[in-house]
């Protein structure tokens, strides 16, 4: 098997880069340790923790308290009270847009080597192109994502891994050149008592390979359970195993933005003001009279708890007349205006959906039949925001792909290396299609077919429908010769077979002499 792009040598832990930040007389464990440990308790961590929580509808509305003034004006808890903890999750439904919008449909590759194109549609298949929507959508929640490459039974594969899994250490600031990565993930495991315990795994990702260890009250452990060494094994011509390393460390990194800041940084507080909203509004209306505030005048009872029973269980109360003063039971309501909730919470939704540069699909510009550009100017704000995010995006394919070529020559494909590629997102847009159709048949002539069938809205794949326009052309052209040739036929024989015209005359109308 051919080699590229790859090596035996093993590096050290931590490249001579990384080296230079460790203080004198600290060891590169102790100090993996010390930033492993400040890690897990940063901010940064905690924002992509939290990003991901609030996408699966884990918010803060949910560890939501009723509380009361107490009799010193602090606040006191009650449970007696109408609690509602109501999620609207307006945010998740900008990260699905977001990265339906961008990587909803198949990435694909342009590039001038068929070849090339062929080995990279087999290597980006159906399965590959689930991961990269993933990516987006964690992209999104986390400000960044990680893209593992691996081998799985010969086949060239790709891992996701979370922004809150990995500890990168980065070699400039910029965060484009990785010294070596942290990789931390639980683990389920069974113990003795067959009880289960999570086991924190930890991989130190490098250019000499991957270092596992077990992270165990804040220090590395190494784990015997797991293997450290280098990435690949290759058996050679005589089958003996040989261990190779990428010459790259095998972790791209998959922006959202440059500031690798998550979303939810940009809609959090409008997104709990939008749940704690909607929770008031349900607890004002449950407050009826059985729960609200009541005046007494005159009760025949003996409390307020006796009071309240009797009220919930039969549903009066009984008040009595004293010293010319009549009983009775007044109530303190407090109206629950129902519009006012309704255009604060209609704000609320639009500005979540400006913030986070989405577009409303229920915008008024949609209306009847919008023209393209009435669907353009929609869907301006999340177009640019994509557009940011697929300039990070077409940084990180390059690093992957550099990875694609290797693999592509080791498995002897090709060697790509030169060879140069475009990747386009097929953004999904809606479009007028009646007025696309009509632009196109107008353009007809003035401009290429190949570049007409690319803008028409019914075609998916345009090389394979021009193709099918050839085809049909062809068969056409066929038909038409099979008819003349047929047709000519016909007109032969029945000029051999013409009979005498009658009273003896030629076929030229002569006149024939005895």
């Amino acid at each position: 098997m051919k080699t590229l792009n790859l090596h035996t040598k093993a590096p050290t832990v931590l490249m001579a880069r990384m080296a230079m930040q460790i203080k004198p007389g600290m060891t590169d464990k102790e100090f993996l340790e010390h930033e492993i440990k400040a890690w897990l308790a940063s901010p940064e961590r905690k924002k992509q923790i939290e990003g991901d929580a609030y996408y699966e509808g884990k918010q803060d509305i949910l560890l939501r308290k009723r509380t009361v003034i107490g009799e010193k004006g602090e606040l006191k808890e009650v449970e007696n009270l109408p609690n509602n903890r109501v999620v609207d999750n307006q945010y998740a439904k900008m990260v699905d847009q977001k990265a339906n919008y961008l990587c909803g449909q198949p990435v694909t590759f342009d590039t001038k080597n068929k070849a090339f194109g062929e080995a990279l549609t087999k290597v980006f298949n159906k399965k590959v192109m689930r991961v990269i929507r993933i990516v987006a959508e964690r992209a999104l929640t986390g400000g960044k994502v990680w893209v593992f490459p691996y081998y799985n039974e010969n086949e060239l594969a790709f891992a996701m891994f979370p922004a809150q899994d990995v500890l990168p250490l980065w070699a400039d600031t910029e965060h484009t050149v990785l010294d070596c990565a942290v990789h931390l993930f639980p683990v389920y495991i069974y113990n003795e008592n067959n009880e289960e315990e999570v086991v924190l795994k930890v991989e130190i990702i490098h250019g000499g390979g991957i270092d596992r260890y077990i992270w165990e009250d804040d220090t590395l452990v190494v784990d015997n359970d797991a293997t450290s060494g280098p990435y690949l094994t290759i058996l050679d011509e005589k089958g003996k195993p040989t261990a190779y390393n990428w010459e790259r460390i095998p972790l791209i990194c998959f922006k959202y933005n440059h500031r690798e800041q998550p979303l939810l940084c940009r809609v959090k507080c409008l997104q709990d003001a939008l749940n704690l909203m909607l929770s008031n509004f349900l607890n004002g209306m449950e407050e009826d009279v059985r729960n609200t505030v009541l005046v007494l005048h005159n009760y025949d009872g003996e409390d307020l708890g006796e009071f309240r029973r009797n009220l919930a269980t039969y549903g009066a109360v009984k008040v009595r007349s004293f010293e010319g003063s009549n009983g009775a039971v007044d109530t303190l309501e407090i109206s629950v205006n129902a519009e006012n909730y309704k255009t604060v919470l209609e704000l609320l939704k639009k500005a979540i959906i400006e913030n986070a540069r989405g577009y409303d699909a229920k915008d008024e510009r949609m209306g009847g039949t919008p023209n393209q550009m009435n669907i353009l100017s929609m869907y301006s704000d999340i177009d640019l925001d994509a557009n940011g995010m697929e300039t990070e995006f077409q940084a990180a394919f390059e690093d992957l792909l550099w990875f694609v070529r290797v693999h592509l020559a080791n498995t002897g494909v090709g060697d790509f290396t030169n060879e140069d590629v475009t990747v386009i997102f097929n953004r999904d847009i809606l479009v007028n299609e009646s007025e696309a159709i009509d632009n196109c048949g107008k353009s007809a002539g003035i401009i290429s077919n190949e570049t007409l069938v690319k803008q028409h809205p019914w075609v998916d794949d345009p090389e394979e429908e021009l193709e099918r326009i050839a085809a049909e052309k062809l068969k056409a052209v066929e038909e038409a010769d099979q008819y003349r040739a047929a047709f000519a036929a016909t007109a032969g024989g029945n000029k051999g077979n013409e009979e005498p015209p009658a009273g003896g005359g030629t076929p030229e109308g002569g006149v024939v002499n005895e």
